[in-house]
């Protein structure tokens, strides 16, 4: 289920919350039904790592066809 970051106008907090289908957003706080949904980068957690994952660029040759050198490829 996903958890939404939302700032609350009434008491000027950013709480972040569990929202099922269409439930309205609520403050713990003060109770508030003023919410802004805030944007939010997205975070998955692997065992082995303790930040996001980046992805490289791929090798020169990963297509198999070997003539992407120089930034010309022919699958593009």
């Amino acid at each position: 289920m996903p958890l939404f970051e939302y700032h609350c106008a009434g008491c000027d907090s950013d709480v972040e919350l569990l929202i099922r289908g269409d439930e309205k957003p609520e403050c713990p706080g003060c109770g508030g039904d003023k919410l802004e949904k805030l944007l939010s980068a997205p975070f998955a957690h692997t065992a082995s790592s303790s930040s996001l994952p980046i992805c490289g660029a791929p090798a020169p040759d990963a297509c198999g066809m070997g003539s992407c050198e120089g930034g010309c490829c022919p699958m593009m």
